[in-house]
């Protein structure tokens, strides 16, 4: 009778509070005679008492919608300066570093991360290391922010000596997909393509240069039979 009792008391409670009732004063033997199921229904008063309470707070503009967090990372997209291949290389390198398989490298990870590349670093060196590109505040990596390594590699946002441009340097990526053949890092396979692009192009100025030198030969021969030839009319 006490629990039907209480559901009919916060059901009227809720509809007062949505406007759909007017309150209406409660008879005081009402609440003597419930005097004795108070200790047994404290904790839902209490719990209805905070639900009215942020239901009003949010009514009148006080309160903010607490959503769960739906942020849905597609590297993809975010990082369109790398390829495919590139993101997939350095997917399998963090995964194959996070040893918790917890979807992080933390500092212990990161340590023996930068050991088996050949790299140690002290332990305020760690820490510095996560601090820089740490966006979150959760004092470990997730796969974005390891992302965002060889984002700042690549524009030269990072110290020549820092851990993190150490890290981005000794990571092998493989991007032989890319056609840019023996290149063993990714930076490595910026300057060979680079590389490859200008004498690639200078090839085919030289290419033009011989042609248009040919042509001119073909061109003085035909004059000099000419000549010649008149010569002999």
């Amino acid at each position: 009778m006490a629990t039907d009792e209480l559901s009919s008391k916060l059901s009227r409670r809720l509809q007062i509070e949505e406007g759909a009732e007017d309150p209406v004063a409660v008879d005081v033997l009402e609440h003597q005679n419930g005097s004795e199921d108070k200790p047994s229904t404290a904790n839902a008063d209490s719990e209805l008492g905070a639900k009215l309470m942020r239901r009003g707070e949010l009514n009148e503009g006080q309160g903010e919608h607490r959503q769960p967090s739906m942020n849905v990372f597609n590297p993809y997209t975010e990082f369109k300066e790398f390829s495919r291949k590139q993101i997939k290389d350095m997917e399998r390198m963090f995964k194959t570093y996070d040893a918790g398989k917890d979807n992080y490298i933390d500092l212990m990870e990161l340590k023996l991360m930068m050991e088996k590349l050949g790299a140690p670093q002290t332990h305020v060196g760690l820490k510095n290391m996560i601090k820089e590109v740490d966006e979150d505040l959760d004092n470990k990596l997730n796969f974005r922010e390891c992302l965002l390594i060889f984002r700042k590699a690549a524009a030269g946002e990072l110290a020549e000596d820092s851990g993190l441009s150490v890290l981005a340097r000794l990571s092998e990526i493989d991007v032989s997909t890319e056609g840019v053949k023996g290149a063993k890092t990714f930076f490595e396979a910026k300057v060979q393509a680079i590389n490859e692009s200008t004498r690639f192009e200078a090839e085919i100025r030289q290419e033009q240069e011989a042609k248009k030198k040919q042509a001119e030969e073909q061109k003085q021969r035909r004059a000099a039979f000419k000549e010649l030839q008149s010569a002999f009319k």
